[in-house]
């Protein structure tokens, strides 16, 4: 046995006359009484008991010390467009694309190249009214008056799916892995790197963040939605998540480099944003493909961030799930305690979450009969923070036609079980 060293000694020594004279206890110094450790608590600003809901969320999983070693981080996972802000931040760069002039005339004046799915009817109405414009792989000059025709045919088709004459726009996608109107905003970004496409959306930013809510604006010959606002419920809810140590993802079906710039603004680096992915060429620019997920390869263009797409993408980069299994529902132990979403867009990533599923009501038929319908106990329902919708006055179909299938056929909203959801009453506005 080795003796103890002299300074050793000589600190036991003065340690016990100080616990003689009572300035120490034997189990240490004397310490004035702290403060108990809590999680953070959130604002109020919500509708019913989903702040409490929300709360027990977070004393539940979260941590009043979330450095503590070793602990592995609850994950919390946000849709973006509707329910972290009012509006949308990927019509807000379109928008802002064409009133700017930044959309390239494709390949050979060919449109189909931007998307696999575009008609042949959208592809020929497309080069009709842009193709004298520009040279391929150039600007088309659609914030100009001789530029106007090509933004309307180019807007009609990303906001109504359709012509202007009416024609049917898109063909042929799974209507539950992606949604050809939202990845041909990405698609159309071709041509430029992703570096300027950050540029493009802080720009859009600046100038939607800064016009007066119920803001239009002018594109081509039209008018558009020219304001968006952070809900200040989800950026604290956002900050309190990550202060009780959770790991806080976004998922959108915008695309990637749009989203990034505006997580910024509620504390999410890019690292934790999962947008539409866009292939790269060799000298760095975007291409007109996709990145895939699961199954699906790169260039693909079939598997991007949409309902069971965003499945795919969350176990994917947040839990490093590859190849097939990632389009699976994983053990509760891969998935995501909280999720939070607007639309039907979000449904499949928020049936997975754990422990509390919080819906933004915009009357969507499927997500809105799985929320009221509630079966696990596990939703909560909240209006729009601003110009919440108004009451849906008829039921929502859930007992017939909520559900959108692979091909776009309707049918019943089930459960787990499969048995059928009753038809719900809207009560939440």
């Amino acid at each position: 046995m080795s003796r103890p060293t002299t300074r050793r000694r000589i600190q036991a020594a003065g340690a016990a006359a100080l616990i003689a004279a009572g300035g120490l206890t034997a189990a240490g110094p004397a310490r004035a009484a702290q403060p108990a450790c809590t999680t953070p608590k959130l604002a109020a600003g919500w509708y019913g008991d989903n702040q409490a809901r929300l709360q027990q969320l977070i004393d539940r999983y979260g941590s009043c010390d979330p450095h503590r070693p070793g602990r592995a981080k609850p994950v919390a996972v946000f849709d973006w467009d509707n329910t972290v802000v009012k509006n949308d931040v990927g019509d807000a760069t379109m928008f802002w694309l064409l009133r700017n002039g930044k959309v390239r005339q494709p390949a050979g004046g060919d449109w189909t190249t931007t998307s696999r799915h575009l008609t042949p009817a959208a592809a020929q109405a497309l080069a009709a009214a842009c193709g004298p414009l520009a040279r391929p792989g150039t600007p088309l000059p659609t914030g100009t008056p001789e530029g106007a025709a090509c933004a309307d045919e180019i807007n009609a088709v990303y906001g109504t799916a359709t012509t202007r004459t009416g024609a049917t726009a898109f063909a042929g996608w799974d209507r539950r892995t992606t949604e050809p109107g939202y990845a041909w905003l990405a698609q159309l970004t071709q041509g430029w790197t992703a570096n300027e496409v950050r540029g493009f959306a802080a720009a859009a930013r600046t100038e939607n963040l800064a016009a007066p809510i119920g803001t239009k604006q002018q594109v081509g010959t039209g008018t558009a939605t020219g304001w968006v606002r952070y809900y200040d419920q989800q950026r604290d809810l956002i900050g309190k998540l990550q202060r009780a140590g959770f790991d806080v993802w976004i998922s959108s079906a915008s695309p990637q480099p749009v989203v990034e710039v505006w997580a910024r603004g509620v504390g999410i680096d890019a690292a934790h944003v999962i947008g539409i992915r866009n292939t790269t060429s060799r000298d760095g620019r975007l291409t007109a493909h996709l990145q895939g997920c699961g199954s699906v390869p790169d260039g693909a263009d079939t598997m991007t961030t949409y309902i069971d797409g965003k499945r795919c993408w969350i176990n994917k980069e947040v839990f490093g799930v590859r190849g097939r299994a990632a389009e699976k529902v994983q053990p509760p132990a891969r998935r995501q305690v909280f999720a939070a979403g607007d639309s039907d867009t979000d449904i499949s990533f928020l049936r997975d979450a754990t422990g509390l599923r919080l819906v933004l009501n915009r009357n969507k038929n499927e997500l809105m009969c799985r929320a009221y319908d509630n079966s696990d106990g596990k939703w909560i329902v909240n209006p729009m923070f601003l110009e919440p919708k108004k009451q849906k006055t008829s039921p929502y179909p859930c007992s017939t036609t909520g559900y959108v299938d692979h091909d776009g056929t309707a049918g019943p909203v089930r459960r787990g079980d499969t048995s059928i959801v009753p038809d719900q009453t809207d009560t939440v506005f």
